[in-house]
């Protein structure tokens, strides 16, 4: 059974940092898209951040410039770095991975941006 674990979430002050990180039990993780998605109260889901089985990344404009996500294939976990944080960033983060068909999602994280 394919399980992604997020870790990391905290609450932090306004232009705090946090990083995420999502371990996955999946075979043949390298080939897959990992993404970060987050969702807020009474918002829907949206894309926070990809990365690609080749290392191509893709941002929310919301976000670029601030949040970096990466992985290591070798640990089967992508992160996304978080820095200048802004209340508006408050949300339960998800991480995803993807391989047309296979789709699969994590529990969440939160992560609140409070002073």
């Amino acid at each position: 059974q394919v399980q992604l674990v997020e870790s990391g979430g905290n609450l932090v002050q306004p232009g705090g940092s946090l990083r995420l990180s999502c371990v996955a039990n999946i075979i043949e993780f390298s080939l897959y898209t990992m993404g970060w998605y987050r969702q807020a109260p009474g918002k829907q889901r949206e894309l926070v951040a990809q990365i690609t089985m080749t290392g191509n990344t893709n941002y929310a404009d919301s976000i670029k410039g601030r949040f970096t996500i990466s992985r290591d294939n070798a640990k089967n976990t992508v992160y996304l770095q978080m820095d200048t944080l802004k209340p508006e960033d408050t949300a339960v983060y998800y991480c995803n991975a993807n391989f047309s068909p296979l789709n699969f999602w994590g529990q969440g994280t939160q992560v609140t941006v409070s002073s």
